[in-house]
Parts: C-alpha cells; structure tokens; sequence
C-alpha cells in the first residue's frame, strides 16, 4: 500500500508530544488488529492491493477461492497469484471493475470480483491502491440453473399437452387410413400390388416411428406418478441385462459384476428402473467400439444411500458435450432421440434421488446413480469406559 498516510504523519511528528505519538501508535496497532479481524470474518474475499497490483492484505475467504498461500501472496503481484488476471487492464486510475470468472483450483467456483480505487482526499492523482472485493456465486448459479431448468421443462409440459392433441390424434387417423387401403391392395392383381405395398409399408414405418418420438417425449417431460414396492435392485439389474444380452453378445462386449453382498430391498417403482438401467446401459453398450469394450455395473449401500454404478470403456464424451447430456433432442449419435438421459434423470429425481456423470474422451464414463436410504441402519454403541465423574 502507499504510505501516504504515514509519510503525514511522520512529517508531523516534531509538532506532536512525545507522550501523544506513543497513543497514535497504540491506536494505530489496535485499529490495524480490529480491521484484519474484521475482515477475516467476512466470506467475501478482501485483497488490498497497491497502485502496481501487489497484494498487501489479503484475508482467509480470498485465500479459500483462488487456493493461494498468504505468506507467498504478500508481496506478490496479483497476476502471478491468479492465472487470468491481468493487471495492466484492470488496475486503471478512477475505474471500478465488477467481473464474473470461473476458477478450477482448488474447487469449481463461479466468482465476481469488485474492484475499486482507494482514492487519496487530498490528492486526486494516482489513488493509494485498491480493494478487491469477491463474492462466491456458485450456489446462487446453480439455484438460477434449477429455477430455469424448472421452467424449461413446465414449458416442455404445456407444449407436451398440445404435441399429444395436435400430432397424435392425425398419426391415429392416418393409420386407420392406411389399414383401409392395405384391404383394398389386397383385391388388386400381384403385379399391381407389390410396388403399392412396399410404399404402404414404408408409411406405416414411419408413423410407428413417429408414434414412437412422441411417447419418449411424453414419457420424458410429462409429470408421472412411481408405483412403489419393496424391489430388489438387484434382480432388476439380471433382468435388465436379461434384455440386452443379444446386443451385447452381437458386439462381443463383456459385462463385469461388482455387486454388493448384501442390498436391502428399496422402495421404487421396479418398471421405471428398469427403464432407467436399460437406457444407461443401452448407451454405455454404444459408446463402446471394437472388441476389447467392457461395461462394469457395481452396487454398494451405505447407512444413508444406494449408489449404482455403471461405467464402459468407450469413446467418453467431450467436455463441450457434458454441459448439454440433459438437454432434450441433444445427442452424438447418429441415430437417437436424445431423450434417453433426460427420462433417467427424472425417474431417478421422482425417487428422491441424483444421476452423476463422470467422463474424459476416449477412456469411458462413469454413471453413478445416487439413491437416499430411508431406513436408516441401527448403530449399538458400547457401553461408556467408566461413569463419568461430575465435580459440583
């Protein structure tokens, strides 16, 4: 900091008693203590900064954001401490700055930072430094993200609604339509009829897959209600499996079990599993190229939740990717609806519970399904060493 201060002071000193400048001083201490308390109570990060950019102060918050060590920081230029923060562009005589970063060490934080000019009173030049204040605004971020991701899909249910009114009653009509000339190609001589039918057939293809989009769209943004009962997870598991073995056989993908000894039976609804599985595996099962693709299912229980585990040694999915798994009609694939992820998350979330993906490109993805234990475990504790001794 500039000691702008100080050299007034000093230079004031010779028309001071000497008994006064020893209270100067002790003030001073205390008001110096007080302040540094006070602002290492705060959970905004403080840094004091001089007019060149080098950290003064800076308190625990700001150390917590950014990861620095205070005895290395003091003293250091402000760019050399944060990677990205250019202090020839920030640190500008009588401009505040208010900016949002993100910062991947040692957590994920979205941060804003305030930076403003502590400007002299008595010299309206160069300011004595700067103070800059940092707000941790990850939690709001993700409370912003839910509450948008909350209207996204209400306004995917309206739009549901009209989908199933507008679209689904046409594709009904159509087929009906089409079976009425299916009889009338049947009375046509076999010459005439094989080309006809062969369009009919092509038609009635295509509104099976539409019929199909729509009820992945309805399934996937339509509120539902789970039937519960006490399920096994892990027969459901057998059973999904049960399903996919053809495919699997067919691309020679193996599938290794690392299941849990003992899984108490939670209360879902086994047909929404089920689903749920059949679609992580399912991608896992096309994520995976070549021999050598091996997908490893693991279960395990803790007093307080059910974790599920399915993770394949396939291409991975690239991080421009990650942010957008859950977003309808988003998908790499070359043949997919992109809902598959959308109606897991939800199912999982109708139980109480969350999906978590893990995934670095060409090494595989992990898919760790999290679900709360409501029975809780009872613990028997031991009996205390000796009774204990009150003194009154």
């Amino acid at each position: 900091m500039k000691s702008g201060f100080l050299e007034k002071l000093v230079a004031r000193l010779d028309r001071v008693v000497p008994g006064d400048v020893q209270q100067v001083v002790t003030r001073l201490i205390r008001e110096k203590g007080f302040l540094e308390k006070v602002f290492e109570a705060l959970h905004e990060g403080v840094i004091i900064l001089d007019p060149n950019g080098v950290i003064g102060f800076v308190n625990r918050a700001a150390c917590q954001f950014f990861g620095l060590d205070v005895e290395r920081a003091l003293g250091a230029e402000i760019s050399s401490q944060i990677r990205g923060l250019d202090w020839d562009s920030l640190g500008k005589p009588g401009r505040t700055i208010s900016r949002d970063l993100e910062v991947f060490y040692p957590e994920n934080r979205f941060l804003n930072f305030y930076l403003a000019p502590i400007d002299d009173a008595e010299d309206a030049g160069e300011p004595l430094g700067f103070v800059m204040l940092v707000r941790d605004l990850t939690v709001t971020r993700a409370e912003a993200e839910e509450t948008l991701e909350s209207e996204r899909l209400n306004a995917l249910t309206l739009l549901a609604a009209g989908v199933a009114h507008e679209i689904g009653n046409p594709l009904n009509s159509l087929d009906i339509h089409l079976q009425l000339l299916g009889r009338k190609l049947r009375k046509l001589p076999p010459g005439d009829r094989k080309p006809l039918e062969e369009n009919l057939s092509t038609a009635r293809e295509e509104i099976r897959r539409l019929d199909m989009i729509l009820k992945q769209f309805l399934h996937a943004v339509r509120p539902t209600t789970p039937h519960r009962e006490r399920t096994d997870l892990h027969a459901v598991l057998h059973e999904t499996l049960k399903l996919l073995e053809p495919e699997l056989a067919a691309r020679k993908i193996s599938v290794r079990l690392d299941l849990a000894e003992s899984m108490p039976p939670v209360t879902v609804d086994p047909g929404q599993f089920q689903q749920a599985f059949y679609n992580v595996i399912r991608n896992a099962s096309q994520a995976v190229s070549g021999e050598g693709g091996s997908i490893t299912l693991r279960t395990r229980v803790t007093d307080f939740e059910y974790v599920i585990s399915i993770e394949d040694n396939g291409t991975g999915i690239s991080p421009e990717h990650m942010g957008a798994i859950f977003e309808p009609y988003r998908t790499t694939k070359s043949s997919g609806s992109g809902l598959g992820l959308l109606i897991v998350r939800r199912i999982i979330r109708e139980h109480g519970g969350e999906i978590e993906i893990e995934s670095r490109e060409n090494e595989g993805t992990r898919v760790l399904i999290h679900l709360p234990r409501l029975e809780r475990a009872v613990r028997l504790l031991g009996p205390p060493e000796s009774d204990p001794v009150i003194d009154l």
